[in-house]
């Protein structure tokens, strides 16, 4: 299984958007539209789970610079999540 990073969409997308757009280069596992926690807006970026990964690397490589609803697409292997906290704690407080 592959995680694919889907960067710049559309604010109007939505993950069956998403979803059609990389059907046709294999079967996903899930589809995860980031939203704002606070407002429930897209914040202009997904997840996209495949499951067969010489399908994930050819959806990458046709649909990275797309263009969707006038953006242009920014679709790379997503970058194992890290912990945020650590570099907020190693700043020094203003006050």
């Amino acid at each position: 299984m592959k995680n694919i990073f889907v960067g710049n969409l559309d604010f109007g997308a939505t993950e069956e958007s998403v979803r059609s757009l990389f059907q046709e280069y294999g079967a996903i596992e899930r589809v995860n539209l980031v939203t704002d926690r606070d407002t429930g807006r897209p914040r202009g970026f997904a997840f996209v789970e495949m499951t067969d990964s010489a399908e994930a690397d050819r959806a990458i490589e046709a649909l990275n610079g797309t263009d969707l609803g006038g953006r242009s697409l920014n679709v790379n292997v997503a970058r194992p999540k890290t912990n945020g906290r650590a570099s907020r704690e190693r700043r020094t407080r203003r006050w």
